[in-house]
């Protein structure tokens, strides 16, 4: 398994929703195509990879039934050119940057671009077709400069609004898009998926997948980032409370640090957050009332600190022997 997972505009097989695709391709057979879809469901599920199937097919793709209702052929010249980012026709607005490092949102100036893009015709293909991933990354100015396009439609143009969380948006966003919305598939079928491309057992497969909240994307990048192996450590160290292997706590500390540093200090405080919400409850349940809320307490103390963490770059090392203090002191 590589350590990164294929960008949606490289992938061609689809594990999703066949009623929005079949949806979408009828919309589009009938002339009736509506000019900004709010694609929404947990992330993972598959929203961004449809979003560039249906990207192919409105700029011309060959059709490939073969690969679902919006399957297209990977070698024919409009895919190519979308998948080097150079097709005259599409644009996308993303955090990701081209170096492959994640910004804190999508940029007023780049969403101001929209309306600029769609002011021209079509250079090559029937539509001009944006790709917004995702609509939760716009700020509020943003946000207005996105809605300016939704609410002067333009001719042969197409917006597609991948949202995790639709209910933070604008609702004048919201009304202005037809929605489709994406649920994860049956656990049998996602587990089956995840152990055959992330190469895992499928007990594995079923503990990513937990984790991603049945979402098969999002269980695919945590296998990428090491999240079996971040999860057991952070079992290990509740486990092991009030002791503490100093050694391993550096060699952590460590690994937090320079930008790619972040993404596995994310990682290791979610997994440690949701081991102690899953004891909380487990005492709760159990009757242990005074051991329950004294979990949940440190649970909201850590999510506060990793927050913060984010907010105003506190030093991870610091933040992380913080929350083992508080762990222990609580022990």
């Amino acid at each position: 398994m590589s350590e990164e997972t294929p960008h949606p505009r490289t992938v061609f097989d689809y594990f999703g929703d066949d009623a929005s695709e079949r949806a979408f391709l009828a919309a589009m057979e009938r002339g009736r195509l509506h000019h900004a879809w709010l694609l929404t469901g947990p992330e993972g599920v598959g929203k961004a990879t449809f979003a560039y199937r249906a990207a192919r097919r409105l700029l011309g793709a060959v059709a490939r039934p073969e690969r679902g209702a919006l399957g297209a052929d990977p070698d024919d010249a409009v895919c190519r050119q979308i998948v080097a980012r150079a097709h005259p026709d599409l644009l996308v607005l993303q955090r990701e940057v081209e170096d492959g490092k994640a910004r804190r949102g999508i940029p007023v100036d780049e969403a101001r671009e929209l309306p600029r893009f769609f002011a021209k015709s079509p250079a090559t293909a029937p539509y001009r077709v944006a790709i917004i991933d995702a609509a939760d990354d716009l700020n509020v100015n943003a946000a207005n400069a996105v809605l300016k396009t939704l609410e002067e439609p333009p001719t042969r143009g197409v917006v597609l609004l991948v949202s995790h969380a639709p209910g933070g948006l604008l609702a004048t966003i919201r009304s202005r898009c037809r929605t489709l919305r994406f649920a994860p598939p049956p656990t049998s079928a996602a587990v089956a998926w995840v152990t055959a491309r992330a190469e895992v057992a499928s007990d594995d497969a079923g503990r990513l997948l937990q984790m991603a909240r049945g979402a098969p994307g999002q269980a695919l990048r945590l296998a990428a980032a090491k999240a079996l192996e971040v999860d057991d450590l952070a079992g290990a160290m509740l486990d092991a409370l009030p002791k503490t292997d100093d050694a391993a706590l550096m060699a952590l500390a460590d690994s937090f640090r320079g930008p790619a540093g972040m993404a596995r200090f994310q990682l290791f405080f979610d997994r440690l957050t949701a081991r102690l919400h899953t004891r909380a409850t487990g005492d709760a349940v159990r009757g242990h009332g005074g051991g329950a809320h004294r979990l949940a307490e440190i649970w909201s103390d850590l999510v506060d600190l990793a927050r913060q963490a984010e907010a105003v770059n506190l030093d991870r090392a610091d933040v992380l022997y913080t929350a083992v203090a508080r762990l222990r002191g609580a022990a």
